[in-house]
């Protein structure tokens, strides 16, 4: 398959071009679609991920859908200046792990499209190096440069 990527300036405007017809499809993180895709506007195809997703769990990862092993995930996370004191940085740890824990922030951020993972700073770091080590050498193989 031959793609054409287009820059767009977030998700709504190209959501809004996916709608219109102005684009055929659209690779996207789910809290912008899903409520496209609830309410009909947009047909999902597929995840990304390498398991279902829990607000869709009808839809197919792309690895079930025909292509093994595809696994590509956005991710966010918190994050402070590498100089800010430990103290500070284990206290918004753990705060941000309590509210992380209600039931309702859960709730909401799930009904969003969202799929809390509670890794700890020191999980999140690790995380973030095997990113870099998976996708560096794709980036330096295809002379990917950000603009």
């Amino acid at each position: 398959m031959k793609l054409v990527h287009v820059p767009y300036k977030g998700a709504a405007p190209a959501l809004n071009d996916l709608i219109g017809g102005r684009l055929q499809l659209s690779f996207d993180n789910i809290p912008p679609a899903l409520p496209h895709i609830r309410a009909g506007r947009l047909r999902a195809l597929a995840v990304t991920s390498a398991e279902r997703q829990a607000d869709l769990p009808d839809l197919p990862t792309i690895a079930e859908a025909g292509l093994p092993g595809f696994d590509v995930s956005a991710w966010f996370g918190l994050l402070v200046p590498a100089a800010t004191p430990a103290d500070a940085v284990r206290r918004l740890e753990s705060e941000t792990a309590k509210v992380l824990a209600m039931p309702a922030v859960r709730e909401r951020l799930t009904q969003l499209g969202f799929q809390v993972d509670g890794r700890g700073a020191e999980g999140y770091r690790a995380f973030i190096r095997a990113e870099a080590e998976r996708w560096t050498p794709v980036i330096r193989s295809l002379g990917i440069k950000a603009d």
